[in-house]
């Protein structure tokens, strides 16, 4: 944190009249995700924006005034980092992948499929790929609205471009080979980093999903019966997040989320982490991983036995953002328990295993449900960590 960012920071005071104090890295400790259920104000003016009632400049202040709303919700749980909540998103994904040049998001005829909903939108690639400022302001509003905690942002990773669509679905007068795909989707991640950092943001997430999609087979034979050349898919991935994340400059913290799909509860894939553990942990320059634990689907704790000892941080997603059931503590420390077999409790962390509104529709749970799991993920780490 600079000397300017420090004094401005504590000349602003919070609700309590205190100064604000926030961390200059993140401690990963208790943290969440990134997309939080949208509150009925703002489903109700995004609605209204899409039946032309509302204008742009209109949308766009209930989106500050509800990103304002729950920054300080965040902290007064007792999180040290703090998202919008992906408030001003309809995707996780797309929203920010859309804004970049060469990417086109539209509808197509045939959905992707999760096991027991439909996603309505995909993307193809019919331009040079390249970095055009996306969510960059957005950011910097995000970040004037903290105080006790240390601003997020969130991103896909760069394997959704291609995990999605595939071959198919870049235009090959454009890329007649993949090479030049796989560069151009490099580079512009990685002037992506540059100007999240540029702008202040010092603790920045890549939702990395379809490094997880790969664990599972049935995963791996759609991408074969699709064309696919799936062997080194996996390297090629690791390598376009290394020359993103080798971007960021020191003081700047990334981190990577895994899940097999998140969407009004329902899931994509299966399968534990042990096919992609040791590249995942060992080839991949991150601070943090966000995992997936909160059901068999994802397996056991084993493949944490790859984690470089001393460096990394694993943030155990064992609280589920799929429903309102609240954990029990003791349940939760067990399972710490547990995984601290394979990697000692001080590179340990905890948060839900995914968000809580990948999409603007949400999971199934009330906002209520939400604030107490985030709560409980504050707390336990308290006992746990301390602060």
């Amino acid at each position: 944190m600079s000397a300017s960012t420090a004094t401005r920071d504590a000349a602003r005071t919070g609700a309590d009249g205190r100064p604000c104090q926030p961390p200059a890295f993140p401690s990963f400790r208790a943290d969440h995700v990134g997309s939080l259920l949208r509150p009925a104000a703002l489903r109700e003016a995004r609605q209204a924006r899409a039946e032309g009632k509302l204008s742009a400049e209109a949308l766009r202040q209930v989106e500050d005034e509800q990103i304002a709303r729950v920054v300080a919700k965040q902290e007064s749980v007792g999180l040290r980092a703090a998202t919008d909540g992906e408030y001003r998103r309809a995707y996780w994904h797309y929203d920010f992948l859309g804004g970049l040049d060469g990417i086109e998001i539209y509808e197509p005829e045939d959905k992707v499929q999760f096991k027991g909903a439909t996603l309505g939108h995909k993307l193809r690639v019919n331009g040079r790929i390249g970095w055009k400022p996306s969510m960059i302001e957005d950011f910097r509003f995000t970040a004037g609205c903290t105080c006790n905690a240390i601003a997020k942002q969130t991103i896909p990773s760069p394997s959704v471009v291609h995990f999605r669509g595939g071959r198919e679905a870049i235009a090959r007068d454009v890329y007649p080979d993949m090479d030049g795909f796989f560069d151009d989707l490099g580079r512009t991640y990685e002037e992506a980093v540059k100007a999240f950092h540029a702008a202040g943001c010092r603790y920045l997430q890549l939702d990395e999903v379809n490094i997880a999609y790969l664990c599972d087979p049935e995963q791996i034979e759609g991408l074969k019966r699709r064309g696919e050349h799936v062997e080194g898919l996996l390297d090629i991935y690791a390598g376009m997040i290394n020359r993103a994340t080798r971007a960021r400059p020191a003081g700047m913290a990334m981190s990577m989320h895994l899940c097999r799909g998140n969407f009004q509860s329902t899931f994509v894939a299966s399968g534990g982490y042990e096919p992609v553990a040791e590249v995942l942990f060992n080839a991949i320059d991150i601070d943090a991983y966000f995992m997936e634990f909160d059901d068999e689907r994802s397996g056991g704790f084993e493949p944490l036995r790859f984690v470089p000892r001393g460096k990394k941080v694993v943030v155990l997603g064992i609280v589920t953002s799929k429903n309102g059931v609240l954990e029990s503590k003791d349940e939760l420390k067990r399972r710490i328990d547990e995984a601290a077999k394979f990697l000692p409790l001080e590179q340990l962390a905890i948060s839900p295993q995914c968000g809580f509104a990948s999409t603007q529709e949400g999971n199934k749970l009330s906002e209520e449900q939400q604030w107490a799991k985030l709560r409980l993920c504050a707390e336990l780490a308290e006992e746990i960590w301390g602060r």
